[in-house]
């Protein structure tokens, strides 16, 4: 994969790559709060792209998710590094922190692109339209 965005996945397809893919982590960027009290896939790592009490960028996300590679944190030419999966609320963070990776050099990035929640319903409710926790796969909360 080399693009300056990161490939999009349903969270069905995140599961079936990590399963493919021992080597894959599975990121979950939201910021401590929503990791902790909304809830997260099991198995994720955190690492928030951007967190309390600033609500600024993460200056270290890229080291922070290299050290969670172990042996695929460099990426080198012929060489594929491991996959890292980005899941937030809804996508639109993932998207962006995985762009980050990749103009960092990670080039194995993909994201979830309906996030945790799904987007808002007609009520203006999450988990009923898409999301990691609307289509059933496995999760837990504080």
């Amino acid at each position: 994969m080399t693009t300056d965005i990161p490939q999009a996945l349903t969270p069905r397809e995140a599961m079936d790559l990590l399963s493919e893919h021992p080597e894959a982590i599975l990121v979950d960027i939201r910021s401590t709060m929503e990791f902790l009290f909304v809830g997260h896939p099991q198995g994720a790592v955190h690492v928030p792209w951007i967190d309390e009490p600033d609500w600024t960028i993460n200056p270290q996300f890229t080291t922070e998710i290299r050290k969670r590679l172990l042996g695929g944190a460099l990426c080198e030419a012929g060489k594929p590094c491991a996959p890292v999966i980005l899941i937030c609320r809804s996508g639109k963070r993932s998207l962006e922190a995985g762009k980050a990776l990749i103009q960092d050099g990670l080039t194995t990035v993909y994201h979830i692109d309906e996030g945790f929640e799904g987007d808002l319903d007609a009520h203006h409710h999450r988990s009923s339209v898409g999301g990691w926790r609307f289509h059933g796969l496995p999760w837990e909360q504080c």
